[in-house]
């Protein structure tokens, strides 16, 4: 389908979508989310892709919120733009493939959140992570919500209450990024990463990435009782029983494709 707002492009079994409003710095409106969901939703909806790319051109990775739709919202268009916004971040973390952030620039507020809520996250050594509303009028609270999963409460505290950005080498450490890389080596490095992340059973990883996140809000003993059910189903699958006598033959595993 056409889009205004964002590219889509496909290699080999891994999409790529890239938020393509570089005048606006990448600010997500709510037409764009829509457009975000939508692509997400299509590229895995597709036999075919094993992974997704979420990109950004221009500048910026993403710039958070667009303010020009949102200020002269009344609590009701407010609530539905941060429901959207809400439904975007968890359909990167709904689809069944996993999904990799580029990041090639800063990644402010909501730009922020959709970092911290993709499976994983490839950046420069020159990006930068806020979520600036600390130190302004209006605290970034649906961003804190992925970003202190990703790294814990007394750092997400800190950058929100300071609102001041974090380089990537932090943000390495602090576990919002997976790999920070040179420029010139982000599109190979990030199509590596993803492309590591999907090999094998994508039926299997699919059962585990929607696992995963079911167990984070948990307790421990709720955690273990959720994925031992899981796991054991997933013993019983086509995959599960090929892995296992793939091993034990000492052969190389063949899995069908997405189902």
């Amino acid at each position: 389908m056409p889009y205004e707002h964002i590219l889509v492009r496909e290699d080999a079994g891994l999409a790529t979508v890239t938020m393509n409003r570089p005048e606006r710095r990448n600010a997500l409106s709510e037409a764009h989310m829509r457009e975000l969901i939508a692509a997400l939703e299509a590229a895995a909806a597709t036999a075919e892709t094993r992974a997704i790319v979420l990109a950004g051109n221009g500048t910026a990775f993403s710039s958070g919120h667009d303010f020009a739709d949102m200020v002269e919202r009344d609590l009701d268009g407010m609530r539905r733009l941060l429901a959207t916004c809400t439904e975007l971040m968890r359909t990167i973390q709904r689809v069944p493939v996993p999904v990799v952030a580029r990041v090639h620039g800063v990644a402010t507020a909501a730009g922020c959140q959709l970092v911290a809520s993709c499976d994983l996250a490839v950046a420069v050594e020159e990006a930068t992570f806020a979520t600036p509303g600390g130190k302004g009028g209006w605290f970034c609270t649906t961003p804190m919500v992925a970003v202190a999963r990703a790294i814990g409460p007394k750092r997400a505290l800190e950058m929100l209450f300071t609102g001041e950005p974090i380089d990537a080498r932090t943000a390495l450490a602090w576990g919002l990024v997976n790999r920070v890389v040179p420029r010139d080596r982000l599109v190979a490095e990030t199509e590596a990463l993803a492309r590591a992340a999907s090999r094998g059973s994508t039926a299997s990883k699919a059962t585990g990435k929607r696992a995963f996140y079911d167990t984070l809000a948990l307790d421990v003993d709720a955690a273990y009782a959720h994925a031992v059910g899981v796991m054991a189903e997933s013993a019983m699958s086509e995959d599960g029983r090929e892995m296992m006598r793939a091993f034990l033959e000492k052969r190389t595993a063949s899995y069908p494709p997405r189902r």
